[in-house]
């Protein structure tokens, strides 16, 4: 087995750290949309990074556990939209896909960048609205209407961000390890990034659009000129644009739209952190390295630190709205990591997850295959007399 990818735990750390963030500063700079995407495009690379090892049947069990823990997640009184849940989603969404190339995926993540916000604005006008900030269990109660949020007007519409997952399997699919690939995911990253916001911005400076998108906006305050209507939306929507809306929403980039210039401006920017990562850490020493894997422990177990991040997110913990508890929940959050991985040791989460991932993959290999028996082995035999 090869080596730990250390600074794709750097780059699952900045995450956490930058959810953490957007969801305890009141105005969290450049994290806004980014932090999360940059989760849900990390999960594209694990899930191929896994399938090396796990059976299809291990990797299903493990998104529906994550999927039902976000569930559990979403009962507390934390004031967060769970992403878990979705999470989970977006890993069966992705199964389908295991099979292709790096390049086949790039060209997947990139047609579904426009197909998925176009999707979504056809189909939501005639989908119920979107119930809680978060996924909960008594949603399991109403199937139909939790599989519509989940897929389509929740914060994180598996629809649309089925675009991050198919860009995070392309890029696992590339030689990690390869210099040459680092250095195409920073320059890529930076400038697919900086095209999608310099499109966006000449489209939304356009009269004709901006009098399309005034009628839908009224929720954001004075927004009648170019200039003030890109302000008012830089704080982020809710998963999508105004259902029903014009299409003119499509041309806006702005966090958590769901239009396809955000998905591209976002997308890429994961790409560039992933590769600064990545390429960083290939310049250090191996004695370096230990110690950046140390530090940045954390993003060996987001899903244990998410979960402790959530639970001190509610009132009996830290006021929710306090920007103060920032410092502190960072440093309990790396403290623990730090504390984990010089133990050489998994998160209490991710330890459960590989033990019930492995168990259904070893069930699934004693299982005969559906096509019928395995054939004889090579070799001739006695004919009998």
């Amino acid at each position: 087995m090869q080596a730990r990818l250390v600074g794709l735990d750097v780059a699952r750390c900045l995450a956490l750290v930058g959810m953490v963030a957007a969801h305890v500063l009141e105005r969290p700079p450049l994290v806004a949309g980014r932090a999360a995407a940059l989760f849900a495009v990390l999960a594209g690379v694990s899930l191929v990074l896994m399938s090396r090892r796990t059976s299809s049947l291990g990797l299903v069990a493990r998104a529906v556990l994550i999927a039902g823990w976000g569930l559990v997640l979403g009962e507390l009184d934390s004031g967060l939209a769970v992403i878990l849940t979705y999470y989970g989603v977006l890993f069966l969404l992705g199964m389908p896909f295991l099979r292709l190339g790096a390049r086949a995926l790039f060209g997947w993540a990139l047609a579904w960048t426009v197909a998925g916000p176009v999707l979504s604005q056809l189909l939501r006008p005639h989908l119920p609205v979107r119930g809680a900030a978060s996924p909960e269990v008594g949603q399991l109660a109403h199937p139909g209407h939790l599989l519509s949020e989940l897929l389509f007007t929740g914060y994180y519409p598996c629809l649309t961000w089925l675009a991050y997952l198919l860009l995070g399997m392309a890029i696992g699919r590339c030689d990690l390890r390869s210099r040459s690939v680092h250095a195409g995911l920073v320059l890529g990253g930076l400038s697919v990034a900086f095209l999608a916001f310099a499109l966006s911005r000449s489209f939304t400076e356009q009269p004709w659009v901006l009098r399309r998108l005034l009628p839908d906006a009224g929720g954001y305050g004075d927004v009648s000129t170019s200039d003030a209507f890109v302000h008012a939306i830089a704080a982020g929507m809710h998963g999508t644009t105004p259902a029903g809306g014009s299409w003119a929403w499509l041309l806006v980039v702005a966090p958590h739209s769901g239009t396809p210039f955000d998905l591209l401006q976002t997308g890429a920017s994961a790409a560039l952190l992933i590769g600064v990562c990545l390429l960083a850490v290939s310049a250090l020493s191996s004695g370096a390295e230990r110690v950046v894997a140390i530090l940045f422990g954390a993003g060996t177990m987001t899903l244990s630190l998410y979960s402790l991040h959530v639970l001190l997110r509610t009132p009996r913990f830290w006021p929710a709205e306090e920007s103060s508890s920032f410092g502190w929940h960072v440093l309990v959050l790396l403290a623990i990591g730090a504390v984990f991985v010089a133990a050489r040791r998994k998160g209490p989460l991710e330890a459960a997850l590989a033990w019930v991932s492995a168990a259904a993959t070893r069930w699934q290999g004693r299982c005969p295959s559906p096509s019928g028996p395995p054939p004889p082995r090579s070799g001739r035999t006695r004919p009998r007399r």
